[in-house]
């Protein structure tokens, strides 16, 4: 019999108080063998101050507290980094606004049998969202279009954070090649674990959009998105 893999979910916040409780609770009764952290860039809410109280009860939680909003992808990095650190196999991220839901969380590892990264994916057959404006649906919608075409990644949806990482992989790569602080990260990390030769397989899921808090896309991280894009696409064209 194979041991069971130390699995990380990690969780970036910026005023999830709302939303962060019942969470990390649905998670650890789907996963309860599961370690969970959370990355909370300073929120004002008392997101920040609820997982430290928690942390204090649980020892399967912990939170990293930075001082100041420093965007989706550097906190996925600090987990990132945790991850290979404390020797987990898996390291699992996911939206801290309930997008995710965590009853697809087993899929996703049983995926990672096979593959060095599992993506929770809106585009491949059978996912879906549901509760998006159509002109959101068609910006997610091109982004992930020209993600595929410009940077040759083989999977339908690039842009989603619902992801199992291998820590074996992430164990490779060199921190200091990601740029992208906000959500490009995701395209970027894509790009360096294809660049890895990394195999990866996509798990159908339902995205809901968020009922309760605001939700962190706007203009800015759309145009950073497209910023990291198109970098990535000018390194792909000098690499030949």
């Amino acid at each position: 019999m194979h041991a069971e893999p130390a699995i990380l979910v990690a969780l970036a916040t910026y005023n999830e108080l709302e939303n962060l409780p019942s969470l990390v609770a649905a998670i650890h009764d789907g996963m309860p063998k599961a370690d969970v952290r959370v990355v909370d860039d300073g929120s004002p809410d008392g997101t920040g101050e609820w997982c430290r109280d928690f942390a204090e009860r649980h020892r399967w939680f912990t939170v990293e507290h930075r001082q100041s909003k420093q965007g989706l992808g550097s906190a996925i990095v600090a987990a990132m980094r945790f991850a290979v650190a404390e020797h987990y196999d898996l390291l699992i991220t996911m939206d801290a606004d309930w997008s995710h839901a965590p009853h697809y969380l087993p899929q996703l590892v049983d995926g990672a049998r096979q593959a060095d990264m599992v993506i929770g994916s809106r585009y491949c057959a059978g996912g879906s969202i549901e509760g998006w404006p159509w002109r959101r649906r068609v910006a997610s919608r091109l982004v992930n279009y020209l993600t595929r075409l410009l940077l040759g990644i083989p999977v339908c949806d690039c842009s989603g954070n619902f992801r199992v990482y291998k820590t074996t992989l992430l164990g490779q790569m060199k921190w200091d090649v990601f740029r992208a602080t906000g959500y490009g990260f995701l395209e970027e990390a894509i790009w360096h674990l294809h660049r890895l030769d990394a195999s990866m397989t996509e798990v159908p899921v339902v995205f809901t959009d968020r009922q309760r808090g605001i939700s962190k896309i706007n203009w800015r991280e759309a145009l950073g998105a497209m910023a990291t894009l198109l970098r990535l696409t000018w390194r792909r064209m000098l690499s030949g």
